[in-house]
């Protein structure tokens, strides 16, 4: 299987990506650019030193200066990408992917994300191909790497987005930082609210993962978490993955609260800053989340799946943020991206004004019963779409991504994913009958649900 992705470079090391890889790709990565400067950006994985010496050499073999800002979360990166004078960068990274995964999320200036439809593959073209087609061009000096640090900024520009030190109330929560980037910036961003109070978990960077796999989207690996916010008395908890450009959220009474249901609840907040604007969510939300954007006099924006795409209509549209199933978070205001620490940050301070906890306001968006994503391994994935399509031939039908059946009081959305060998469902109905008699009539055409798969 192929290391460029969809939305990254992602693989395991040594045997996918090494050194020697790492080099072609950062050499590949400059001169597809035509960059003069990058910045570069890495995670706390036990690989990551080395292969980030490696990528950068690659880039200053091009000619290019190399911004080293050193061990970051990934949205530290778009940080400096929108506030230093660059041509993009590249965060160093597997994200919540296991210990044994290294790999690179890319950027142009701006910050814009580079991806498969983007630049990718010729990325991989240029690092793949004949060496000659990295060979420095004659004359040209080898870049410098000068290290920066950009910690005190990024703080500065996340407090402000949230309303200032007393946005937030008096409080304590839970933060489980999976022994994540979260760490190297998390706590001091915290402690910048003082009237709150935060119980960390798992707040060692170490990039084995030696308490849980870093990835909240896996029910099981906010276990810990919950039984936290409970012993505490905490009103939520939060958990970032491991580069925390995501965040997920748990209730005081240990209930998780889907990323659509906190982006219903960021729908005010964002709205207030820019009325009538654009709010973006992914086509796998509940209904709720376009009823509260419209509720609150803004324009809802339905897009597919991945970062990408999302801040690429963002930034057509001219959206001021919006939130996808996954645990992103996107804020126009912080460089068109998502950052998994401002939008905890922001649903704090918006449930304190609001004068309600978030166990109290998700309920209240909870109108709707959903199935949760489920997956399925399919040989053939376009025959399967087409049944799918022929079955319910009376619904309204669209093609955004995968097929999306709508009804008065269902939905169904079926696509296949950009990472494993999966098709992926989501549906959503009015009543738990009716999902539970829809759900048995998709797992009756798709076969038995796939264990596996995040």
């Amino acid at each position: 299987m192929s290391v460029y992705k969809a939305y990254d470079i992602r693989g395991t090391y040594p045997d996918q990506i090494d050194e020697a890889r790492a080099r072609r790709i950062g050499g590949a990565l400059a001169r597809f650019l035509d960059a003069r400067r990058l910045v570069v950006g890495r995670d706390m994985r036990t690989m990551a030193p080395a292969v980030t010496d490696a990528l950068c050499d690659g880039i200053m073999e091009q000619g290019c200066e190399v911004v080293d800002i050193g061990v970051v979360s990934t949205p530290v990166i778009y940080h400096a990408i929108g506030t230093i004078a660059c041509d993009g960068g590249v965060m160093v990274t597997a994200s919540h992917n296991p210990k044994e995964y290294i790999g690179f999320k890319m950027c142009r200036s701006g910050p814009a994300p580079i991806s498969g439809d983007s630049g990718i593959k010729d990325i991989e073209a240029l690092a793949e191909g004949a060496p000659a087609a990295l060979a420095p061009p004659h004359g040209v000096e080898r870049g410098r790497r000068e290290p920066v640090d950009v910690e005190k900024s990024y703080l500065d520009e996340i407090v402000d987005l949230v309303g200032g030190p007393d946005a937030i109330p008096a409080q304590r929560i839970v933060v489980d930082y999976a022994n994540g980037a979260g760490l190297c910036e998390g706590p001091a961003a915290f402690a910048r609210f003082p009237a709150l109070e935060v119980v960390p978990l798992f707040d060692v960077l170490d990039g084995t993962f030696p308490n849980h796999e870093a990835n909240p989207l896996v029910e099981s690996n906010l276990d810990a978490l919950r039984e936290r916010v409970i012993a505490e008395g905490a009103s939520l908890g939060l958990a970032f993955d491991g580069d925390a450009d995501r965040c997920a959220f748990v209730d005081r009474n240990g209930r998780t609260v889907g990323a659509d249901i906190v982006t219903a609840i960021l729908v005010p907040a964002l709205l207030r800053r820019k009325p009538g604007a654009g709010v973006i969510y992914d086509l796998r939300s509940s209904r709720i989340v376009p009823e509260t954007i419209v509720a609150n006099g803004g324009r809802p924006l339905r897009e597919r799946v991945g970062h990408s795409f999302m801040k690429e209509t963002m930034k057509r549209e001219g959206a001021i943020g919006g939130g996808e199933l996954s645990g992103h978070f996107y804020f126009a205001e912080y460089h068109n991206s998502d950052n998994g620490l401002l939008a905890g940050l922001m649903v704090l301070a918006e449930l304190g004004r609001s004068g309600k906890d978030l166990a109290s306001a998700a309920e209240e968006k909870r109108v709707y019963f959903q199935s949760g994503e489920i997956n399925f391994r399919v040989d053939d994935k376009d025959g399967a779409l087409a049944r799918i399509a022929q079955t319910f031939a009376d619904g309204e039908i669209d093609r955004l991504d995968g097929i999306m059946v709508q009804y008065p009081d269902w939905w169904v959305n079926v696509r296949p994913s950009n990472t494993e060998p999966f098709l992926r469902l989501v549906m959503e109905a009015e009543s738990p009958e009716l999902l539970a008699r829809k759900r048995k009539v998709l797992i009756d055409m798709l076969g038995q649900p796939a264990t596996g798969g995040h």
